[in-house]
């Protein structure tokens, strides 16, 4: 029987193949995520690790898990909070939660996409604050994004998914050529695909699915913002620090963009005091993949993983070069 620690919440019914497979489940069980300090102590002794992507998983953690430590398990299709040198230094298998979120995260994007052109964030605000309104054929207008071109920034999995949205609405389909979309779906989508900074500078709306490594790290930097089409809109579900918050808080001030649809920031959960104020961004909790449903089939993965390294089976879905 190994020691498995759960280093936050996670859906109950995915915890099931543990159970089965007899090891002894760790969990946290604060009503808010544990300290850094308390996640060193949870971790001590575990043979396995199931963390989520707050959870930095470097040479201080791996240290207090201590050398019986075997696998971390990420339950998230990222893994940017997790230092893979150091992990594959010391022979711990790292396994991540791809190909069972990218619909779910697909429709909080379109759902960003409808917030920020049509201005049901600030409608719904407007509602609820009391502010008297009438309906008058002027009143709160926003923008039809039938024949708007999107541009996607990572067309893999979550991007395709996001494409097929933006398609059956009327819209044209357009990618980073330098992040593919896979040849089927780009055909079946009549997708195009544009050098980066074409697709930045010719797109009504950049929305980005890419994973975050250095080379995407603010890959929509001031520069960037600044050649997007005067009255562009911005969607991220990706990781926040793919955009320059700053940069994009400042491209909205000045009118340049339209607006910005958000799930993910740059310092989560700290969020740009400018972006706050503003009516034109609509801010989400990072809820991509927020349904029961598929929360609990990412712990399910997670948990196949553990439980499969700890039977000394390759992993269901390690982090290439694991």
């Amino acid at each position: 029987m190994a020691k498995v620690c759960i280093t936050d919440a996670v859906p109950e019914a995915g915890l099931d193949g543990l159970r089965a497979a007899g090891h002894e489940i760790v969990s946290w069980a604060g009503e808010q995520p544990p300290t850094r300090a308390e996640l060193l102590n949870q971790v001590r002794g575990a043979d396995a690790v199931l963390s989520v992507l707050t959870d930095g998983v470097d040479d201080e953690l791996l240290d207090a898990a201590g050398r019986q430590l075997k696998v971390v398990a990420n339950i998230a299709a990222g893994f940017n909070n997790i230092d893979l040198e150091t992990c594959k230094r010391r022979g711990i298998v790292v396994t991540a939660t791809p190909g069972v979120l990218f619909e779910s995260t697909a429709d909080t994007a379109f759902g960003l996409l409808l917030m920020t052109t049509r201005r049901f964030g600030q409608a719904e605000r407007l509602v609820r604050a009391g502010t008297p309104w009438r309906y008058r054929t002027t009143f709160m207008l926003g923008r039809a994004i039938q024949s708007m071109t999107i541009g996607l920034i990572g067309a893999g999995q979550i991007g395709t998914a996001m494409a097929r949205r933006c398609k059956a609405f009327g819209m044209q389909i357009a990618y980073a050529a330098e992040h593919p979309m896979k040849s089927a779906a780009r055909d079946e989508l009549a997708a195009v695909g544009l050098p980066l900074d074409e697709l930045i500078a010719t797109s009504d709306v950049i929305s980005l699915h890419c994973p975050l490594t250095p080379e995407t790290r603010h890959i929509l930097n001031a520069e960037r913002l600044a050649a997007m089409k005067q009255g562009a809109y911005v969607i991220n579900t990706a990781r926040g620090a793919c955009i320059d918050e700053k940069a994009l808080a400042e491209a909205l001030k000045s009118g340049h963009l339209a607006g910005a649809g958000l799930d993910v920031y740059e310092h989560e959960p700290e969020i740009d005091a400018d972006l706050l104020e503003m009516e034109n961004v609509v801010l989400l909790p990072h809820l991509g993949s927020a349904t029961a449903e598929t929360r609990t089939k990412m712990t399910g993965l997670a948990v196949a993983n553990v439980v499969a390294v700890l039977e000394g089976k390759p992993a269901v879905t390690p982090v290439p070069g694991f």
